[in-house]
C-alpha cells in the first residue's frame, strides 16, 4: 500500500525596503521560513546573488536535506543489520552551475560522513551499508544530480 505525506511551511519574505521590487538592488532577499510547533529559519539568497551571508540560503537546505536524510536512512540501516553507530557527522558539498540567462543547476553532491562504530568487526558492514541508505533516502531519489558518498568509518576509542 502506497502512503503518502504533506509537508506544509509558510515562507515570508521580509526584505522590501519600502519600494518592494522596485529595482535589482532595491530589496533584500530575506525571508523567514516556518512551520507549525517549529523555530522559525531566518533565509535569503546566496551572497553570490545579493543575499545575506548570516541567513542560510536554498542552496545550503538542499545539500542540509541530502546529508540529513542520507544520515537518518543510514542509522536506520545500520540498527537493522546489528552496526552500533555511535558518532556521525558529515561534511558535505554541493556544487551548482550558473547557466547562461541566469538559471543553474546542482551538478552533484558529495556526501563525506565519519562513522564511528563499537566495534572493529562492523567496519566493513558499516561501509556497505551506505549504499542501501542511498536506495532507501527519500530525497536523493528526488533529485536528478549524482549524490555520491565517500565514507570514512573509525572505530570508537580509536
Amino acid at each position: 500500500m502506497e502512503r503518502s505525506h504533506t509537508y506544509n511551511l509558510t515562507i515570508t519574505w521580509t526584505g522590501n525596503r519600502g519600494t518592494g521590487t522596485s529595482d535589482y538592488r532595491a530589496y533584500d532577499r530575506n525571508h523567514i521560513i516556518r512551520a507549525e510547533n517549529k523555530i522559525e529559519i531566518p533565509g535569503s539568497s546566496d551572497p553570490a546573488f545579493r543575499g545575506d551571508k548570516t541567513r542560510y540560503n536554498p542552496e545550503e537546505f538542499l545539500v542540509s536535506a541530502l546529508s540529513t536524510c542520507h544520515m537518518l536512512s543510514y542509522l536506520h540501516v545500520c540498527v537493522m543489520n546489528g552496526v552500533v553507530v555511535t558518532g556521525y557527522i558529515d561534511h558535505a558539498t554541493g556544487t551548482m552551475a550558473e547557466t547562461p540567462g541566469g538559471g543553474g543547476h546542482f551538478t552533484e553532491v558529495v556526501l563525506n560522513p565519519v562513522v564511528t562504530v563499537k566495534d572493529a568487526a562492523m567496519v566493513a558492514k558499516a561501509n556497505e551499508l551506505h549504499h542501501k541508505a542511498s536506495q532507501l533516502c527519500f530525497i536523493a531519489n528526488s533529485v536528478n544530480f549524482p549524490v555520491k558518498h565517500t565514507p570514512t568509518c573509525v572505530v570508537e576509542g580509536d
